[in-house]
């Protein structure tokens, strides 16, 4: 237990640390009085589709919780958005209410979107309240790469009879 809290604290030691050192050294690189940038049109669209999921369980290194599980995700994407994601999965196994749990996950989709490629990062934030679920699916800021820089937006995950969708809206710099 006592391993466990040191290295949580050990954890958020190492990101306010390094957040720190990305402010700090922010408001060094850029002139104190700097001209605002001008705007880029950004278009709101939607764009829809299916998905096959694997999750693979991993094995536990650090003798963590039982309750906890972690597990690597891997997905194809078809419709308006034509990609692959890899990425990770922590979920909690087991509560003492049937129904209840929750998940964290960051996964990097790489593809192209409505014709336009690149990558984004996605973090999913899950939770199920006694059967009823609430979950959180957002582009982190300033993940996007190639054509998809600048991309931020909100995915919603259904899944009817076994089958994953997605309904995904976002804004994108208009393309010059």
């Amino acid at each position: 237990m006592q391993r466990q809290c040191r290295i949580r604290l050990q954890l958020i030691a190492a990101i306010i640390l390094c957040l720190g050192l990305a402010i700090h050294g922010r408001a060094q690189s850029q002139p104190a009085a700097q001209a605002a940038p001008a705007k880029e049109k950004v278009v709101t669209s939607h764009a829809s589709g299916t998905f096959e999921v694997k999750l693979t369980p991993q094995k536990d290194e650090g003798g963590a919780d039982a309750g906890l599980g972690r597990m690597s995700i891997d997905k194809q994407f078809h419709g308006d958005l034509e990609g692959t994601s890899k990425g990770f999965m922590l979920s909690s196994a087991a509560t003492v209410v049937k129904g209840s749990g929750g998940y964290v996950a960051m996964e990097r989709v790489t593809g192209t979107l409505k014709g336009r490629s690149g990558s984004f990062v996605l973090q999913h934030s899950g939770t199920m309240t006694r059967g009823t679920p609430q979950l959180s699916v957002t582009v982190v800021p300033d993940t996007g790469s190639g054509q998809l820089e600048g991309i931020t937006g909100t995915m919603t995950i259904k899944i009817d009879g076994g089958k994953h969708s997605y309904d995904f809206e976002y804004t994108l710099p208009e393309t010059p």
